[in-house]
């Protein structure tokens, strides 16, 4: 097995949707449609994890703002189950704050997911905050996590 790296492609869009109905069931996985958007925002990038031609990660962050110092936002972060484990998600969460270039980045986790937890205090995220019942269809809290600019 050998992970390559690179952009997602509008292509990936449905592989991305039943990636994300598998690992967010029940808290209102994002379709198709969804990636398509965002693929199409100048101000969204994408990493793409593939196994030669298997699409296993993707993984996104926006810039905000229209002025620097500009903050980004990490919006979704997705590995196959069959590849979780691997380091993928670490790498592609690289590739997206070298993206960012030392600017403040945030996002939000469950506070049930552990594994992504300790994933992002190890590159230095912290804990800022508390979003209630965030998942609306599962009910499930939310911390936002900020990684300062460096």
């Amino acid at each position: 097995m050998s992970i390559v790296y690179g952009p997602l492609e509008p292509s990936d869009a449905a592989r991305c949707a039943e990636l994300e109905a598998q690992l967010f069931d029940g808290d209102d996985p994002w379709p198709t449609r969804a990636f398509l958007a965002e693929l199409a925002a100048k101000h969204i990038r994408y990493v793409a994890a593939r196994d030669e031609d298997k699409l296993v990660g993707y993984a996104g962050i926006a810039r905000l703002g229209r002025k620097k110092p500009y903050e980004y936002e990490i919006h979704t972060i997705g590995v196959d189950p069959a590849y979780q484990g691997q380091g993928i998600g670490r790498r592609m969460l690289a590739e997206l704050l070298e993206h960012a270039a030392g600017g403040a980045v945030f996002l939000e986790v469950r506070t049930d997911n552990e594994a992504a937890i300790k994933l992002y205090e190890s590159v230095g995220f912290v804990n800022v905050g508390l979003r209630k019942r965030y998942y609306r269809a599962s009910g499930a809290d939310a911390y936002t996590m900020k990684r300062d600019s460096t």
